[in-house]
């Protein structure tokens, strides 16, 4: 069984990063006053930028790249490393994306990619002006302008990393990926775009090791924070989601060869009018895979459509072998202490797979209350949960409907 927290790596990573800060007087570069950045909000950021960062990196004692104060245009940048010490980034400004999508080749904006011990914080703002981006991607088929637009900020490839006081808002499409990293902390990092922004998932992470994600305010118009394959030893807690898609593991088990999920804490959050809370989702039919050693545990839920919810034949816009079963298996599975309101009746739903169901199962202290007439219920297919403490609604007191919802 996989550990569930990451503590001694994180602990590490926040001291060596405060012994780099400590240093940032002497090596601070500041992208204004060397590199001749200027805040217009019309002027390109990129090569003082660059430059900045190349200058910073290859230097043997630990630095610090500044951007004051003020609204900058960037079109792109690739940030590489590896670096010869420790590096940091302080924005304090706002950095804006083109509005037009049609500026972008590639899904990358900004991006970070094979670091060891960095830092960013400084309490800037990552605009990627979406809103254009958002009216052209409603269109669920049109595949081809969705895999051209740009994720707000990926990290790649990073060892030991602190991401703290940061705000991205309206990515064009994913506010933030992590991507193979180790040993790497979100703390109070900022996500804000409309709560019909599609596809604009607030952190998501895959084939990663070690990441936490702590004190963070999430308000988007998909999963707040959404979980990949690969994905070992997740912490989460005291997040703030809303508007958005909850919490969710996948959706996982469509692509072969995914990479098991396992040992992911959810602490203490609190999930405000969203259409899920604690969600796992795997595709029907497709490709095997492994979830196991999940943990959701003391979260308050308001108006959730769907508090509580194990979607087998997750089945979005009905593209899916719907009637096949799902081939990734779950097991060691727990939600406790899950308290508040449910928006629809079915505040827990478990829909596991026919060929592979559920294993080890718990629910514990649920306390969920239907805002309608209608008392809460709750569904099982292929599930026989461990039960304990008070529980409401009744564990599987409610029948299965022969058609399933089809979830986003």
């Amino acid at each position: 069984m996989a550990p569930h927290l990451n503590i001694v790596p994180s602990m590490f990573v926040l001291l060596l990063l405060f012994i780099s800060a400590s240093k940032v007087q002497s090596g601070a570069i500041d992208v204004v006053a060397k590199f001749g950045a200027k805040a217009d909000g019309k002027t390109d950021l990129s090569k003082p930028f660059l430059d900045a960062w190349k200058e910073a990196c290859a230097s043997v004692t630990p630095s610090t790249v500044v951007i004051p104060k003020g609204t900058y245009l960037l079109s792109k940048v690739n940030l590489e490393g590896p670096c010869k010490a420790p590096i940091e980034i302080n924005v304090q400004g706002t950095i804006k994306a083109p509005a037009d999508p049609g500026a972008f080749k590639d899904p990358n904006w900004v991006r970070f990619y094979s670091i060891e011990n960095f830092k960013m914080s400084g309490g800037g703002i990552f605009d990627g002006q979406g809103s254009i981006a958002y009216e052209k991607n409603k269109d669920p088929h049109n595949r081809a302008f969705r895999v051209k637009l740009p994720v707000n900020i990926r990290f790649d490839f990073l060892t030991n990393a602190l991401i703290q006081d940061i705000t991205s808002k309206d990515s064009k499409l994913f506010h933030v990926n992590v991507f193979a990293c180790k040993n790497i902390t979100l703390e109070r990092f900022t996500v804000e775009a409309p709560a019909d922004s599609p596809n604009t998932d607030g952190i998501h992470m895959g084939k990663s090791d070690g990441v936490n994600i702590i004190g963070c305010e999430i308000k988007t118009g998909d999963d707040c924070i959404s979980i990949g394959d690969g994905t070992n030893n997740l912490d989460i807690k005291d997040i703030t989601c809303g508007p958005g898609h909850g919490i969710s593991i996948g959706s996982l088990g469509k692509y072969p060869n995914e990479e098991p999920v396992e040992g992911v804490k959810v602490t203490n959050c609190t999930i405000t009018n969203t259409s899920n809370g604690a969600r796992i989702k795997t595709w029907p039919g497709e490709s095997p895979g492994i979830v196991s050693d999940v943990h959701f545990e003391d979260i308050i839920v308001n108006n959730v459509s769907s508090p509580i919810l194990i979607d087998q034949k997750y089945c979005p816009w009905s593209k899916c072998k719907i009637n096949e079963e799902s081939k990734v298996k779950l097991s060691n599975i727990s939600f406790k202490n899950i308290r508040g309101t449910s928006a629809l009746p079915e505040a827990v739903k478990f829909i596991c797979s026919g060929s592979s169901p559920c294993q080890n199962v718990e629910l514990a202290d649920i306390d969920i209350k239907h805002t309608g007439p209608e008392p809460a219920t709750s569904q099982c297919l292929n599930v026989k949960p461990k039960t304990s403490g008070k529980l409401n609604p009744t564990p599987c007191s409610s029948p299965v409907p022969k058609t399933l919802s089809a979830t986003a």
